[in-house]
């Protein structure tokens, strides 16, 4: 049967897939829509399936937040360029909003997105799509319950948010900008572990052995340079992003807060990321090889 461009554009408009796509999808089901959606989603699971192993450790940090709740939301693609596609980030913040009320990434993908389907379903038609493996990697909830929350996402990579005891939204967004810089792995010397602080004595006493100085002297040696080590680490003790005469637990102080709890993501941690020669692979796919 004849196949008409309005069927076509109709298919297109549903899917979001090529324009040859479809029509060979409604050819091949007889000009039946329905048929043609189902023949084109079943194709892009087997496409998305065939790109899952793919490494994907590009993509954005999107957030969404709800009075003094917020979640952070890592969604992956393997390029910075689809990182930027429209299609991507409306995917990404879609689901970033549906994040806030998901116990975890199983939940979340689980769940029905606007378009009818379910999150996992929205990403296997995406990476059908855009031709690029996409993964909802992981989500992190933050409650500041009567305290306040700030947001802060820098370039799309690195998300960030804190909560306080005390203080506003203002200065939690502050504090959220200097961890996106200075990136903190602790929020004060009592967050720090006791086997990482036997660690950082174990080292700091190594390198003050050979000074010759007696071990009472030793000892304030080790204490100051812990202190120092501990500053660095924590972000309590770091000097201000904003303000480098004075401590982020200075300004705390000076403004009646203090942090309850924080979390940073950024794009791509913990992937190893696969290194390739561009100019080798564009010579390679001119050649034909």
């Amino acid at each position: 049967m004849s196949i008409t461009a309005a069927q076509v554009k109709e298919l297109r408009e549903r899917t979001g897939a090529g324009m040859m796509e479809c029509k060979k999808a409604l050819v091949e089901t007889n000009g039946d829509m329905d048929a043609a959606l189902e023949h084109l989603r079943k194709s892009g699971l087997a496409k998305a399936d065939k790109k899952a192993g793919r490494v994907a450790a590009e993509g954005a940090i999107v957030h969404a937040s709800e009075g003094a709740r917020a979640v952070l939301v890592e969604v992956n693609c393997e390029t910075d360029f689809v990182a930027k596609d429209n299609n991507f980030r409306s995917f990404a913040e879609e689901v970033a909003g549906l994040a806030l009320s998901a116990a975890d990434i199983d939940a979340l993908n689980g769940m029905a997105m606007s378009g009818g389907d379910s999150v996992e379903d929205t990403r296997q038609q995406l990476v059908a799509k855009i031709g690029e493996n996409v993964q909802v990697r992981r989500l992190a909830h933050l409650d500041a319950g009567d305290g306040a929350i700030g947001t802060y996402i820098h370039g799309g990579r690195i998300g960030v948010m804190v909560a306080l005891t005390g203080g506003d939204e203002d200065l939690a967004r502050d504090i959220a900008m200097h961890v996106a810089a200075l990136n903190p792995d602790y929020r004060d010397a009592s967050d720090v572990p006791e086997d990482v602080l036997a660690k950082e004595r174990e080292i700091l006493i190594a390198q003050a052995a050979d000074s010759g100085k007696p071990a009472d002297i030793v000892e304030k040696m080790v204490t100051g340079r812990l202190n120092k080590r501990l500053a660095e680490i924590t972000l309590t003790g770091q000097p201000f992003v904003k303000d480098g005469d004075i401590t982020v637990g200075k300004l705390l102080k000076q403004k009646g807060a203090s942090v309850s709890a924080f979390v940073r993501l950024e794009v791509g941690e913990g992937i190893e990321k696969e290194e390739s020669d561009f100019a080798a692979e564009v010579m390679q796919q001119a050649r034909g090889g």
